[in-house]
């Protein structure tokens, strides 16, 4: 199957399918499995989290951050 052909296969999905194949194609990209990157995750949330326990940074607001980003995006 040529790879237009397959994407427009896939464009035709619903949008939940095509979120699955999307996430699957690009865990297929990494070098590392499912449960390393999500072990990775879970050992970055700890860190930032002590970061903010310790004060070395100060978390934000949402409305904060979006509204720096919004400011970015100018």
């Amino acid at each position: 199957m040529k790879t237009e052909m397959l994407e427009q296969a896939a464009l035709r999905l619903p949008i939940q399918q095509r979120a699955e194949l999307a996430h699957k194609l690009l865990l297929s990209l990494e070098e590392q499995g499912e449960d390393e990157i999500a072990e990775a995750w879970r050992i970055e949330a700890l860190r930032r989290s002590a970061e903010i326990d310790n004060g070395s940074v100060k978390a934000i607001s949402a409305e904060e951050a979006s509204a720096a980003v919004r400011l970015l995006l100018k």
